[in-house]
């Protein structure tokens, strides 16, 4: 099910009034590409760290935005830090003196920061690399990245607990943490998704990932107390929409129910109620999930909100505290904060690969489990 690629540089569709000019679209990307590594990774800046999740959500971005080997970069980057039980540790450090000036981003990220094994990180290669293949159509990376994908698949759902949730991680020792996050299950619950369609593309059922999609997909539609409560955060909010589990009636209302307490008008979206902190990341995958909805001129009002967010050279703050000192905060001007809007202008532009990662509607939804059918 190959869609179409475009060629380096192809921002037209990253055009969006009141959010991005073409010029502003390709200075964006320009920003992304001055922090990959010349291996493919991407951390969150020039000198911090990369985590395996926002690793992918800026290679997701360069693909929207056509800059195919770029992003191939990144997932062969990915193939060749994963661990023997198909994970990656939470976090990979920088080597000191990476992010001195001058340093350049030639340096390797190989040096784990948290030996922590997190499923939604691990997951969510899945997602990136059907991404990629949809974009650009390349069967020969798709050969190579299965052994990828279906490891990483393995790994998260040997946690998976009888109630369909996903535990959240791995301790550095092994250790298995039972306790599941709705937002951490939401985005496996879009990532098997992806998997399931990439083992589709590929002609090798996984009728274990059908059953483990569904039931998934179960708990996070009618059962919140199997999820650590983190209603306090935004993310929990969106989430189960933005990662396909609630869809129509139950989504708007779920939206409808929190706009209040997580939308600042002007502003964005909250990260975590009371504290008065809007965030890029949370605002452009809050407008994700309203594309998702069909609901896209919301959307475009949340993403045109955070443009006071936009710094110099094309990147974006994490983050504005509203009250008090009324301050970016933290000063930072992440890839994955970059990435997400990227990805929610490319939503709103009708980019094929992206809409089909995001809107669902030809992704397998997995089997619902036998007492609920």
């Amino acid at each position: 099910m190959t869609l179409a690629g475009r060629g380096p540089g192809a921002t037209e569709h990253l055009v969006l009034p009141g959010v991005l000019t073409a010029e502003q679209a390709a200075e964006t990307v320009a920003g992304i590409l001055a922090v990959q590594h010349r291996d493919g990774a991407i951390p969150w800046f020039r000198g911090h760290h990369l985590d395996p999740w926002d690793h992918v959500e800026a290679a997701m971005a360069l693909d929207a935005a056509g800059e195919h080997p770029a992003a191939a970069r990144a997932y062969e980057w990915l193939a060749r830090h994963q661990n023997e039980d198909g994970s990656w540790y939470a976090a990979y450090e920088e080597p000191v003196g990476a992010g001195a000036p001058g340093a350049g981003p030639g340096h390797t990220l190989t040096r784990p920061g948290d030996l922590g094994r997190e499923t939604n990180f691990v997951a969510y290669a899945a997602v990136g690399i059907w991404h990629h293949y949809l974009a650009t159509g390349d069967d020969a990376f798709l050969d190579r990245m299965w052994p990828v994908v279906h490891a990483a698949v393995e790994f998260v759902l040997a946690l998976q607990q009888p109630g369909g949730q996903i535990g959240w991680k791995r301790e550095a020792d092994g250790t298995p943490v039972d306790d599941a996050l709705l937002t951490g299950s939401s985005s496996v619950h879009q990532a098997l998704r992806c998997a399931l369609a990439i083992a589709e593309e590929r002609e090798e059922p996984q009728p274990d990932w059908e059953l483990a999609a569904g039931a998934l997909g179960h708990a996070i539609r009618h059962h919140p107390e199997r999820f650590l409560d983190k209603s306090r955060y935004s993310m929990d909010w969106y989430y189960p929409v933005l990662g396909g589990a609630v869809t129509g009636a139950q989504a708007t209302a779920r939206i409808a129910a929190g706009w209040d307490r997580f939308v600042v008008p002007g502003l964005g979206v909250r990260c975590v109620v009371p504290n008065p902190w809007v965030t890029g990341g949370e605002s452009c995958e809050l407008a994700l999930a309203l594309w998702v909805m069909g609901e896209s001129d919301r959307a475009l009002e949340i993403l045109q909100s955070i443009q006071h967010l936009r710094a110099e050279g094309g990147m974006y703050w994490t983050g504005y505290v509203f009250e008090g000192n009324r301050a970016v905060w933290p000063e930072e001007r992440t890839t994955w904060t970059a990435g997400s809007l990227l990805l929610a202008v490319a939503a709103l532009g009708g980019d094929e690969a992206t809409t089909a990662v995001f809107g669902g509607g030809r992704l397998p939804r997995g089997l619902e489990p036998d007492c609920c059918r």
